[in-house]
C-alpha cells in the first residue's frame, strides 16, 4: 500500500497546477473536464513508497512537482532503478496494461506533490480511443527508458550513468537543484555508495555540479549533456517522437 497522504481535491499550497503534469495537459479539453472532478491531490515526501512489488495499485499517480523512481528489488534487498517518472508521465501502467501488479517498487526520489485517479476510473477512461492512444504511446516511451537504463548500467561508466540520471531528473522538474542523498543515488543506480561519491566528485571538479548535504546543484547542463553517454539522448528523442504534444503549452 502507498504511504502517501492525500488531501482530496483541495489544492495544497505551492503544489502547482494538475496540468503542470504534461500527460494530463495533453488530454483534450473535454477529456480533462471529465477527469478533473475525480483527481485527488497527494503529498509525495522524499523516500515514500508509492507501491510495492506484487501489490495491485488502487490509484494511478501523476507527479506534478515530485519525481518517482521505479526500482527492481532483489531478494537480498539490493535494488536498481528501471526508470524515473516525473511531470511528463504517470506511475501505475500495470493498471491499464492488464497485469494488475508489477515486480518493481515505486519510491519518491524527489519530494513534492502529485494527483491521483482511482484505478476503476482510469480503466473506464482507457476504453476511450484518445486516452488509450495517449497512454499506450507514453507506455512505449517508458519501456524505451527501461531498456536503455539496462544497457547503460551494463556498458557505461558510472559518471556517465550519473550524468544520465541527473539529466532525466532535471527534465522532470523545475529548476537546477535536486535533493538526494548519495545512499539513495547508489540504490537507484545499483552501485556502492563509494562509487557514487567518486563519480560526483569527478563531476564537481569539472565544475558541472556542486554537492553538499544532500543538495545537488547543476551549474553546467550543457557540460553534463556532453559528458553523458548516448542513452540520455535516445530516451529523450523517443519521448519527443511518441509524445510531441507534451511540449504544447495549455492555455
Amino acid at each position: 500500500m502507498a504511504n502517501i497522504s492525500h488531501s482530496r481535491r483541495t489544492q495544497p499550497p505551492f503544489a502547482g497546477d494538475p496540468l503542470d503534469n504534461k500527460l494530463l495537459a495533453a488530454l483534450p479539453e473535454q477529456d480533462w473536464q471529465r477527469w478533473s472532478p475525480n483527481v485527488e491531490w497527494v503529498e509525495m515526501p522524499l523516500g515514500q513508497v508509492v507501491y510495492e512489488s506484487g501489490i495491485t495499485m488502487s490509484h494511478v499517480y501523476f507527479p506534478v512537482t515530485s519525481i518517482v523512481s521505479l526500482l527492481y528489488v532483489l531478494e537480498d534487498g539490493d535494488s536498481a532503478e528501471l526508470a524515473v517518472v516525473g511531470n511528463e508521465g504517470l506511475v501505475g501502467i500495470s493498471l491499464f496494461m492488464g497485469g494488475g501488479s508489477t515486480p518493481s517498487r515505486g519510491i519518491v526520489q524527489g519530494a513534492g506533490y502529485g494527483v491521483r485517479l482511482a484505478s476503476s476510473a482510469l480503466k473506464d477512461e482507457f476504453r476511450r480511443p484518445v486516452v488509450l492512444n495517449l497512454l499506450l504511446r507514453y507506455t512505449q516511451a517508458l519501456i524505451t527508458q527501461m531498456a536503455q537504463t539496462a544497457v547503460c548500467n551494463r556498458h557505461h561508466q558510472l559518471d556517465q550513468q550519473l550524468c544520465r540520471w541527473l539529466l532525466l531528473s532535471l527534465d522532470r522538474q523545475e529548476g537546477n537543484e535536486l535533493i538526494m542523498t548519495q545512499e539513495l543515488i547508489a540504490n537507484m543506480l545499483g552501485v556502492r555508495r563509494e562509487g557514487v561519491t567518486a563519480a560526483a566528485m569527478k563531476l564537481q571538479k569539472l565544475g558541472l555540479i556542486s554537492y553538499a548535504r544532500g543538495h545537488i546543484h547543476v551549474h553546467d547542463r550543457p557540460g553534463l549533456e556532453a559528458r553523458t553517454c548516448e542513452c540520455y539522448d535516445v530516451v529523450k528523442k523517443e519521448y519527443d517522437r511518441l509524445l510531441p504534444e507534451l511540449e504544447r503549452i495549455r492555455h
